[in-house]
């Protein structure tokens, strides 16, 4: 197999019916580099949906031109056009030709373009491609729009491995010794009977062959053939969050005169997994916690079309504070995502949907802010959701990060739209503001019991396409979804925000194993998978922020992350670290003394004036003695907070903290800081024995994210005057910084700031708490203005 990237691509913002020929009048369009999400390139818009990041959409037009003589398409007999995700309602035309489309934005497609190319009259090969997304309010958060995922040229000989055709499943990992089944299916695409021999090799990441076989065939004229094997690896690599060994399986395809007709290397992982009942989530037979994150898929002013390396950094960072799994909420993700959990050793639940045949309220002014919308996948789910929902299964299935699938995240939320008169009044995670109306039980809502009918259709299409994983779904209401018949024949149950029912609910069901598949930050929810060892682990919601979801205008994304859309922790972040990770880890950090809930007042560093704030110390240490000035601090733990607090006057001098950890001290200092001086910028990038295999298993793309960071005259983080609490949208007290590229390319700036609607295709933004990300493609010159002085970065050199 060749394969050939297509990522020059000509865009026209706007609808043409013309575009769609080979030789369209193409002066109107620009070039761009798919990937590609355009929604990001234009204003914030407050008449477009809050639901959604206030981004606008539309229709929009690409067009490609590919070399056949590029391709090599000499001798092939099989050329397929692929799509790994187009959002959304994608047309493709090639060389003129109507092929089809898809209305699933997250999902891989293709089109086999053998004939059209018998057919071409010239080496150029046209590909067009339509997008709709004029309905806005389609989604519950920011999807992007246009062609947002890689997009490839295959191109095979006569007999081949067939698409998403090959299988592997390690039943056994005893004794020192993985069994591993192989299952692969080949098929010939020639007009001709085809006498082959197909040759498997299994080999570890340093290239020794731990398993091999050959299989000589003949094969009929479009016959396809499934051929198995059980082969035996003796010291095995295992893969595993703590060592996450990957392997390559090479099949070559010869034909009966030594030609080489089809070569195809796919990484695998060798390893089995178990989720108990009572014993929850293990890997190779030892006992794990899933410390998990749900995550969307955007990343601020990038949109979804999220560079390899920028993915990287963010998986580091939270591997750092001891995650070792993710939730693909609520939907396919890019596939570079997944390889990188594979590299890093990342546990997955991979999701299909969030909503079924009917449509789920769309908040378009603001969070439960009536009336609400009704446009998205429902729409498109009686047609498309079984081909949907295997396409998932079908591109993903090799990856040994992915544990489970989920066809379903809160499918079951009360009078949304469904209702059960076993309730007068239902009361769901996000109903607190709702009308009274809203939340009574409606007899002419569509029943909840017909939501028992899907969920087993959508299980029967998982155990048929892929019987070696468990099937889940997120419950929003298992109050009354446990008494429905939803929750009976999936192989693993997930709660959202229920930890008050694992107790009471585990004798319920003793067969199947519970998962938190979506919790708040909480200690007490922590709590409820440490105190309960039948659950398997939890999910937060969210590792990152994300666009979209949002309460309201200037805000135009959802701060529950861990970690910003720029990239950079929270001091939540240090806290989870606290709880998570097996390094030692202390961290001071302060906030005013004022009322309010907790989450409404987030802790800083800022650690200036006169007034007495209040302290806290995250960490994991035996033991800790805090001064502030050198005068001992009294602490207490918080039970309801999971961490250490008490009060100081940052004017009585530093505030300094030692931890015991064993024979190991840890120290921490705040110590009050000057007005910004400079701008401190740091090029990120990945660690030395990484980088080859992330560039080898996931693809790199040439893209450098500058870390700018305000810094007072003795280069300590400044004071911006932010403070610790809510956003201000405009933010005027922290400095802007200023960009200029020669030679590269300028994807954008973050700050992290969800309420600065400055538009994400300008040069120039303020920081956030200090801090900005500024991201550039290619090789060139950066410099980065700010304070009155002017940082120069040379990248890619």
């Amino acid at each position: 197999m060749h394969t050939l990237p297509v990522e020059n691509w000509l865009f026209l913002l706007g609808d043409d019916p013309a575009a769609s020929r080979k030789n369209a009048d193409e002066s109107a369009f620009r070039p761009v580099r798919v990937p590609h999400d355009w929604a990001v390139e234009l204003d914030f818009d407050p008449t477009a949906s809050s639901g959604t990041g206030y981004l606008p959409g539309g229709i929009g037009w690409y067009r490609a031109h590919v070399s056949l003589a590029q391709l090599g398409v000499a001798g092939v007999e099989h050329l397929r056009l692929v799509f790994s995700g187009v959002y959304k309602n994608a047309d493709v035309w090639v060389n003129g030709y109507h092929l089809g489309g898809r209305p699933n934005g997250w999902v891989e497609f293709s089109f086999d373009l053998t004939e059209i190319v018998g057919y071409a009259p010239d080496d150029d090969l046209v590909i067009a491609v339509r997008v709709d997304r004029r309905d806005l309010a389609d989604c519950r958060w920011y999807n992007g729009t246009g062609i947002t995922r890689r997009v490839t040229l295959e191109a095979h000989g006569a007999v081949s491995v067939a698409e998403h055709g090959s299988m592997l499943t390690t039943t056994s990992t005893d004794s020192g010794v993985a069994v591993v089944d192989l299952m692969q299916t080949v098929v010939n695409h020639s007009l001709q009977p085809q006498r082959v021999v197909v040759a498997h090799t299994l080999t570890t990441a340093e290239g020794r062959t731990v398993a091999s076989r050959e299989h000589r065939l003949d094969l009929a004229a479009g016959e396809r053939a499934e051929l198995t094997s059980t082969e035996r690896v003796g010291e095995p690599q295992l893969w595993s969050d703590e060592h996450p060994h990957l392997h390559r399986w090479t099949t070559t395809v010869t034909s009966a005169d030594g030609v080489e007709l089809d070569r195809r290397v796919e990484v695998v992982g060798l390893r089995t997994f178990a989720l108990d009942p009572d014993h929850g989530f293990s890997i190779n037979g030892e006992p794990r916690l899933l410390k998990g994150v749900c995550l969307h898929e955007d990343a601020g002013n990038l949109g979804v079309a999220v560079p390899t390396e920028v993915w990287l950094r963010r998986l580091l960072t939270l591997r750092e504070a001891g995650c070792n799994a993710v939730r693909m909420a609520h939907n396919p993700h890019a596939p570079e995502l997944y390889d990188l959990c594979d590299l890093l050793g990342f546990f997955v639940i991979d999701e299909a949907f969030d909503e079924w045949e009917n449509p789920k309220n769309k908040w378009w002014q603001g969070h439960n802010v009536y009336p609400p919308k009704h446009e998205g996948y429902a729409h498109d789910y009686p047609a498309w959701h079984e081909r949907d929902l295997v396409a998932m299964i079908e591109v993903n299935k090799l990856h040994p990060s992915v544990i489970a699938w989920s066809i379903g995240n809160e499918i079951d939320y009360p009078n949304d739209p469904y209702a059960n008169p076993l309730f007068a009044e239902m009361t769901g995670n996000n109903d607190a503001n709702k009308p009274a109306a809203e939340r009574a039980y409606d007899p002419s809502r569509p029943d909840t019991r017909r939501l028992t009918t899907l969920a087993n259709e959508l299980i029967d299409i998982v155990r048929r396409t892929d019987p070696s994983r468990p099937v889940t779904l997120a419950a929003a209401f298992p109050e009354l979804s446990s008494r429905t018949g939803l929750l009976d024949r999936l192989d693993l149950i997930g709660y959202n925000y229920k930890e008050h029912l694992y107790a009471d609910d585990h004798p319920r069901f003793p067969d199947q194993p519970l998962v938190g598949s979506e919790n708040g930050h909480g200690w007490a929810e922590w709590r409820a998978v440490v105190d309960q060892e039948f659950v398997a682990g939890q999910f937060l919601w969210t590792g990152i922020d994300y666009l979209g979801e949002t309460h309201g205008w200037p805000s135009h994304g959802s701060p529950a992350g861990l970690m910003t859309t720029a990239g950079f922790p929270k001091e939540r972040w240090h806290l989870r670290r606290s709880w998570w990770s097996e390094e030692p880890v202390v961290r001071l950090a302060s906030r005013p003394i004022a009322d309010g809930e907790d989450w409404q007042r987030p802790f800083g560093r800022d650690w200036v004036g006169t007034d007495e704030v209040e302290v806290a110390v995250f960490t994991n240490a035996d033991s800790i003695e805090v001064t502030c000035g050198g005068e001992p601090v009294d602490l207490v733990f918080d039970e309801t907070r999971g961490h250490h607090l008490g009060r100081a006057v940052p004017a009585s001098g530093a505030l300094r903290v030692v931890a015991g950890s064993g024979d190991e001290q840890l120290t921490d200092e705040l110590v009050s800081a000057g007005a910004p001086a400079s701008l401190r910028v740091t090029m990120w990038s990945a660690p030395d024995d990484l980088a080859p295999l992330v560039a080898d298993v996931a693809g790199v793309s040439d893209v450098h994210q500058l870390l700018c960071e305000v810094v007072d005259d003795q280069g300590r983080p400044a004071v911006t005057g932010a403070g610790s609490g809510p956003s201000d949208p405009s933010e005027d007290h922290e400095p802007v910084v200023t960009v200029e590229v020669e030679g590269a390319e300028l994807l954008g700036l973050d700050s992290g700031n969800l309420s600065d609607t400055t538009a994400y295709r300008e040069p120039w933004r303020r920081t956030h708490h200090g801090r900005l990300a500024v991201y550039v493609r290619g090789a060139g010159t950066v410099r980065l203005n700010a304070l009155d002085q002017v940082v120069t970065v040379t990248v890619g050199q």
